[in-house]
Order: C-alpha cells, then structure tokens, then sequence
C-alpha cells in the first residue's frame, strides 16, 4: 500500500491523456499512443547511443562538478568566516546570473563541444550545494566543536568525521535543487549549441513541426528526471540513515 501510494496520481494523469488524446485533431495535441511510437523508434533504438548517452554524461559531468566545487568552496567559505563575507558579493553575483545567458559565452570560449556545456552545467548546479553547505558549516552545534578539541582531532578528521557528515542533510537538500537545474541547463546548452542530445533533437522535432517527435522528447526529459531524481534520494537514505532513523524516532 505504502508503495501504491504515489503512484495514484501518475497512473491517473496518464489515462487521463490516454482518453483526452485519443482522436485528437490537433496537430499540436497528438494521440498518446502516437507519441508511445516516435518515442520507441526515437529513443530505444539508435537514440540511445547517439542523443541520450552524451546528454546523461554532460549532466552528470557537470552535476558532479558543481557538487563536489559547491562542497569544498561551502566549507572554506563557511569556517572562514572573514574570506566568506569578502566573497559574498561576488557569490550572490554568480547565483543571479541566468543560466541561458552563459551558453553564448560559452560557445565564444569553449566551442560547441562538451566541454563548455559541461562547464556552464556546473556553474549553474554549483550554487544550491555551495550556499546550503556554508550555512549547514555555520551551525554546527558548537558542542561537537568542543568534542573536536577535547579529543585533540585534525582537521582533516574535523572535517571528515564530524563537520561533513553534521552538514550532510543541508547539503543534500542543495543537490536536489542542483539536480533539477543540472537537467534545464542540460536542455538549454543542447538547445543553443549542439550537434546531439536530447535538447538538440526535441528542438529539431519542434522545427521539423514534428509534434510526436517534440512530445517524445519531453516524456523522456520526464522519465529521467524522476529516475535520475529516485538515484540521489536512494543515495541520500543510505548515506543520512542515522539521520532517517533519528527524524523517524522523534
């Protein structure tokens, strides 16, 4: 029942589409099952290794790089309390530039290869981990500060067995929010400048007045962001089960 749950409202949406869709006329609208059939010859096929493999290897490419630089610039940032005022401005400058403006920049630099996607990608994912890892730093409970001194700990050992790991919740609340924005710059750097990818070809649908292929596309942006979404939860759990099991107990 537990596992039945959510899955109510997804089954019911797509019967929902199924039934409206069903003889439509409009191009704009095609049949669902119209678009279950470009979406096999799309993307099971050929699609896999020519679109969806680049695409899924940039976005991790650059969530795994705006994580792991969110990371370790939140806790430098964070302990050092002087460096992170200084730099404040220039973070909150970085964390209001849109995303899509970066792209034409990027390209100018870097070219259309993966390389500038990959960088702009972890610009953009950088933020969400960067911001909640320097505030998860800042309130640590001062005891365990105190635990750290009686025990005459490293740093290093502060950092690995009592910092990180009091910090983990927070800065996996900011690699969900990466995550989303990892896949719309994915899109958005496929978009602009690209020769492959799922952005690339969705658009190419879209101009091609391909409207199954275009519906296609998006039902497996869908499919990976709710996979790729149920990855890094799983990771969570095991990763925060002492902190799953205290928040359960309370």
């Amino acid at each position: 029942m537990r596992l039945a749950v959510p899955t109510i409202l997804p089954v019911l949406a797509v019967l929902a589409w199924w039934v409206t869709s069903a003889g439509s006329a409009s191009p704009y609208y095609p049949a669902l099952s119209e678009i279950l059939i470009t979406f096999r010859n799309t993307w099971l096929f050929d699609g896999v290794r020519s679109d969806i493999f680049p695409s899924v290897g940039r976005m991790v490419a650059g969530f795994g790089l705006g994580v792991s630089g969110g990371i370790a610039l939140g806790v430098v940032l964070g302990r050092i309390r002087v460096l992170g005022r200084a730099l404040n401005p220039a973070v909150q400058f970085g964390r209001a530039l849109p995303g899509a403006t970066l792209v034409p920049i990027s390209v100018i630099i870097f070219g259309i290869g993966d390389l500038g996607k990959i960088l702009v990608i972890g610009f953009i994912a950088m933020f969400p981990v960067l911001l909640n890892t320097i505030d998860a730093v800042r309130s640590v409970d001062p005891q365990l500060e105190e635990v750290c001194r009686v025990f005459r700990l490293t740093r290093f050992q502060r950092l690995t067995s009592v910092l990180l790991p009091a910090s983990a919740p927070q800065i996996f609340a900011g690699m969900r929010v990466s995550l989303q924005l990892s896949f719309i710059m994915m899109v958005v750097t496929e978009i602009f400048a690209s020769i492959n990818g799922i952005g690339h070809v969705t658009l190419e649908a879209k101009q091609m007045f391909d409207m199954p292929g275009m519906w296609a596309g998006m039902l497996l942006l869908g499919i990976l962001g709710i996979a790729s979404n149920g990855l890094v939860l799983l990771l969570q759990r095991r990763v925060l089960r002492w902190h799953t099991g205290q928040t359960e107990s309370n």
